[in-house]
């Protein structure tokens, strides 16, 4: 029976020097090879159209951004205007309800007065005995 022999430092160290040369010319091999090219253009092209069109969405979601808001500084505007002719309607209901109520005070009180008036003149009559 024969031992199996392990293989020396110089023969290790060829054959990794080997395997590392093989490795080189496959890559070359591969760089050099027209294939290989037009694939990485394909691939480099790809990417520019897709940042091209993440470009584009990012420009067309600044103007949606920028319209919403548009919108809402008119929204908000709107509803200003509506809070403000809502507090001066109200505050003009305030004023004739106020209005109102004085004259509502001075046609009673006239009422209130004539009333008066008619007794006063009542007794005094019935005192004169007319």
């Amino acid at each position: 029976m024969s031992s199996f022999q392990d293989p020396g430092l110089q023969e290790r160290q060829s054959a990794a020097a080997a395997a590392k040369k093989a490795m080189l010319e496959k890559f070359r091999a591969a760089s050099a090879d027209p294939d290989v090219a037009q694939r990485h253009a394909a691939r480099v092209a790809v990417n520019e159209a897709r940042l091209a069109r993440m470009a584009e969405r990012e420009a067309a979601k600044r103007v949606r951004e920028a319209e919403l808001a548009e919108q809402a500084a008119r929204a908000a505007e709107l509803a200003l205007r509506a809070k403000r002719e809502a507090e001066e309607a109200e505050a003009r209901l305030a004023v004739e309800n106020a209005e109102r109520a004085r004259l509502l005070e001075a046609e009673q009180k006239a009422a209130r007065d004539a009333r008066y008036a008619a007794r006063k003149a009542a007794k005094k009559e019935r005192r004169r005995g007319y």
